[in-house]
């Protein structure tokens, strides 16, 4: 992981940080991309909740021992979409 110092100068930045302080922001780009802007210690109790949540670690385990993909050609048939 990388850090990146921000300037003071940096106003549209500083105001996305000092709202992150108070809760958890998503930042969309203009292409769609999302973003997770959150303090550290927020996100660092937040995966430890996670880590706590027993269904939500079995699901995540079997989905990592899944192998088979379905191809984006196969799934838009099942969903009656044309190619």
């Amino acid at each position: 992981m990388k850090t990146i110092t921000v300037s003071k100068r940096a106003k549209g930045i500083n105001s996305l940080l000092k709202q992150a302080q108070r809760e958890n922001i998503i930042v969309r780009s203009s292409d769609g991309t999302e973003f997770i802007l959150a303090e550290i210690a927020d996100f660092d109790r937040e995966i430890e909740l996670t880590r706590q949540n027993k269904e939500l670690m079995k699901l995540l385990d079997l989905r990592a021992k899944q192998t088979r993909t379905i191809p984006i050609d196969e799934v838009k048939a099942q969903l009656g979409l044309s190619k």
